[in-house]
């Protein structure tokens, strides 16, 4: 039994070099399955203003499972505040947990850094350049086990992964950094305005990044407006520069099939959300959770790695993506509606809930750990 385990050789080939794939990867990597990551010869360069929020179960899976990150790359938010401008500054929601920390701050392309550098050192690990002859029949004569694909535009997507369930919001994300004089960075804090949420999440003592999803359906945003913006929602920061701003639209989505064949999706394209509550990157993790286990409990009964894995996976995450996607759509929508309707009883009412301890110890709970705990 044993030597059959060891004669098993698993080859999978996973399609994309964001930090979706790279992170994926590594956690396979870690088991000696081999893995062939397919990316184009020009590896587009990551915005130095986007960060992710990673929850703190995440962030224990992810050091254990997948990359040790060190402390100095991530930054601890032991507070969340929340207010809304309809109630003038009024504090609507605070979430704290005395004995831990909620979540921390990591910049994108720092972590992405990292993951580069592990990945590429190891011997499980074969870096491929898409090139003309990139198709599925190219594919299909390396005999992988399994395809993942993490890329939203590529031939594959186009033929099985077509069907989603879509939402434009007609919103607009700007995110960029402030620097500020330093001071004690730990809460993070999120305004809801007449054009949007602006959130200010710490990630050093004098760097906090700001993201300013804005409704563009009606009005469009110069860099100026949405600075102003941001210095007129500025919770207590004294702010010397405001870097360059970066935008990118926002749409919800969630894919009806998550795979065909021995062909899994994943990442974005399973389900991307909105990011006010910060959970897009956090959804993606508790899927390479579930992937992982299910493929190690394969490899712990000497069995070949195929798209049984897949179905299972399916099994396990899809119900459990579509509700917590649209417990964030929810999230959005409460908001919005207030908004448009020009009208405090939303606020008001949320005002007097977030008082009660046993709410908001649910809703740590459910940022950190989805529907799974």
């Amino acid at each position: 039994f044993l030597l059959l385990k060891l004669k098993i050789i698993m080859n999978i080939c996973i399609i994309g070099d964001g930090l979706t794939s790279l992170s994926l990867a590594k956690n396979l990597i870690n088991k000696k399955i081999n893995v062939h990551i397919y990316y184009k010869n020009k590896i587009e360069k990551l915005s130095s203003s986007r960060t992710i929020g990673i929850s703190k179960n995440n962030l224990e899976f992810f050091k254990k499972e997948i990359c040790e990150i060190p402390k100095k790359n991530y930054w601890k938010i032991k507070k969340i505040e929340i207010y809304s401008q309809k109630l003038e500054g009024k504090k609507l929601l605070k979430f704290e947990n005395n004995k831990d920390d909620l979540f921390y701050m990591v910049k994108n392309y720092e972590i992405y850094q990292i993951l580069r550098k592990k990945l590429f050192q190891s011997k499980f690990l074969k870096k491929k350049t898409i090139k003309n002859n990139f198709n599925e029949e190219f594919l299909n004569k390396n005999n992988y086990d399994l395809i993942i694909n993490c890329n939203s535009n590529n031939f594959l997507t186009r033929k099985y992964f077509t069907k989603n369930i879509d939402k434009e919001y007609y919103n607009l994300s700007y995110t960029t950094i402030i620097e500020h004089t330093a001071m004690e960075n730990n809460t993070a804090v999120q305004v809801f305005t007449k054009f949007g949420p602006v959130a200010f999440l710490p990630i050093s003592k004098n760097e906090t990044s700001v993201v300013c999803s804005l409704n563009i359906k009606n009005k469009r945003f110069s860099d100026i407006e949405v600075k102003d913006l941001i210095n007129k929602n500025n919770p207590k920061y004294k702010i010397k520069k405001i870097l360059k701003l970066n935008s990118f639209k926002l749409k919800s989505t969630s894919l009806r099939n998550y795979y065909d064949k021995n062909i899994l999706a994943f990442g974005d394209l399973l389900h991307r959300i909105h990011p006010l509550a910060g959970q897009g990157f956090n959804m993606t993790i508790r899927d390479i959770k579930i992937l992982s286990e299910i493929i190690q409990n394969k490899i712990e009964l000497g069995l070949q790695l195929d798209s049984s894995i897949l179905m299972d996976f399916e099994k396990k995450t899809k119900s459990k993506n579509f509700i917590f996607s649209n417990s964030i759509d929810f999230i959005y929508e409460f908001f919005n509606i207030e908004k448009e309707n020009n009208d405090k009883h939303f606020s008001k009412i949320l005002n007097i809930i977030g008082k009660n301890r046993n709410f908001t110890k649910f809703l740590i709970k459910f940022a950190d750990k989805g529907i799974n705990f």
